[in-house]
This record gives C-alpha cells, sequence and structure tokens, in this order.
C-alpha cells in the first residue's frame, strides 16, 4: 500500500466521522421537535479502501409529542466522532511526514 493510499483512507475516514458528527448534532438540535426521526449514520467499505458513510433517517420515529433523540447516546456519539477524527488526522499526519522524507532522500 502506498502512502498516498493511507492518506487517502485516512481522509476518507476524516470525512465519514464529520458525516457522523453533523448527523448527532443534527439529532442534539431536534431532540425535541415532536415526531423527529433521529438521523443515523451507516458505514461501509470503499471498493477503493477507506470507509463511505451516509446519515439517513433510523426509520423508527415516534409519532406525537417527542422524537427517538436519546441525548446521552448522542453525546457519545459525539465524543466517538471526535476521538475517530483525531486517530485518523494521526495516520495523516504521519503519511506526510512519511512522504516528506521519501522526497527528501529522492532529492538527496
Amino acid at each position: 500500500m502506498s502512502i498516498s493510499a493511507v492518506m487517502s483512507i485516512s481522509l476518507s475516514g476524516m470525512k465519514a466521522q464529520q458525516t457522523r458528527l453533523a448527523a448527532s448534532a443534527d439529532n442534539v438540535a431536534n431532540a425535541m421537535t415532536p415526531a423527529y426521526d433521529r438521523l443515523e449514520t451507516r458505514y461501509s467499505s470503499s471498493t477503493q479502501g477507506g470507509v463511505a458513510v451516509s446519515a439517513s433517517p433510523s426509520g423508527a420515529a415516534t409519532f406525537g409529542d417527542g422524537s427517538n433523540v436519546d441525548l446521552a447516546s448522542e453525546m457519545i456519539s459525539l465524543v466517538q466522532s471526535e476521538l475517530g477524527f483525531k486517530a485518523n488526522a494521526s495516520v495523516w499526519e504521519t503519511g506526510a511526514d512519511m512522504w516528506d522524507v521519501l522526497m527528501s532522500i529522492k532529492r538527496d
């Protein structure tokens, strides 16, 4: 696997965490909205490597006065998104450092 492939995979991971974070933020913002159906993120592996993600309604909306958003679960999801993003950013930075070393070797 090349350095650029590693960086591409980590970038897809950061984008996936960004989507997850946006869905959780949307859920928190609409927690008190009557009949709001929380957004769920679904991950799948990409054929090029990395991850593909989508956010869509859960399909389990409650009808009436409430929504199906559990604020404690959403807070956990927000923390997990942050940690996942940081992990992928660390891989990206390591790949960039390796790229710099390879380019300096090539120049010399």
